[in-house]
């Protein structure tokens, strides 16, 4: 009988890095133009002015746009382009409400741990906001991406992923109208004191005393979206970063 020689396995070939698609790259870079006021509400565009722009063909630049009509930040208009669309009021109103509801169940559940389950995150947050006023950050663009992560790391220091990934959809629809509320120094201020109270009540496991100010927290902000006005729209666009 004759005996099989059995040859070494070849490695494996690693797999190819995966590079995210053109089209999702356009879409990116442009949601964060509107998040960041370069593009307004009301602003008109063409495809090929977004091409000659971002130096790509047509056809990711209008998958990216049907992407960002599908989620209410654009609209085609017929024969002129596309359209940034004017502020829904109505609608952030709803998702603030939806906020609140995620925001205080993943609070109270947070505060139902051990603490060693949700120290390391916590202790994040602490280096964070727990500092002296002469430490504090006066960058409205950082102090809005830090007051995001804040409240993010909240919801997912509470453990539950679904309620984690349903919170961050929500928290990418109403950036834009956040983003506003940083422009005003008092604002600012506000939001490093009331973040260091919700803090201390959640490490020291007061359940009642942080939902208390975490929907105080929540409703000032939902106030402050409901001043906002056209003109702090195209002051915000002054002060936006370049692309």
């Amino acid at each position: 009988m004759q005996k099989t020689t059995r040859r070494p396995a070849q490695a494996t070939a690693p797999l190819a890095t995966v590079h995210p698609s053109r089209a999702n790259e356009v879409y990116e870079q442009l949601k964060r133009d509107i998040a960041d006021f370069r593009l307004v509400p009301g602003d008109r565009f063409t495809e090929h002015e977004l091409c000659a722009r971002l130096e790509v063909s047509r056809t990711p630049v209008r998958q990216a746009l049907f992407r960002l009509q599908q989620e209410g930040l654009v609209e085609v208009m017929f024969r002129s382009g596309w359209r940034v669309l004017p502020f829904d009021f109505d609608k952030f109103d709803q998702l603030y409400d939806l906020r609140m509801v995620l925001e205080t169940t993943a609070v109270q559940r947070l505060c139902q741990q051990e603490v060693a389950t949700s120290e390391p995150l916590l202790l994040e947050l602490k280096e964070r906001w727990l500092v002296p006023a002469s430490e504090r950050s006066s960058d409205a663009t950082q102090v809005a991406a830090w007051d995001e992560s804040f409240h993010e790391t909240l919801v997912s220091a509470a453990g539950n992923a679904e309620l984690a990934r349903v919170h961050h959809e929500v928290t990418e629809r109403i950036r834009i109208i956040r983003r506003l509320d940083f422009l005003k120094q008092m604002r600012i201020d506000a939001t490093y004191d009331e973040h260091a109270k919700i803090l201390r009540a959640i490490i020291a496991r007061k359940a009642d005393r942080a939902d208390l100010l975490l929907r105080s927290h929540i409703q000032a902000s939902q106030v402050e979206v409901r001043k906002i006005t056209l003109h702090q729209v195209y002051m915000a666009q002054q002060v936006a970063p370049a692309a």
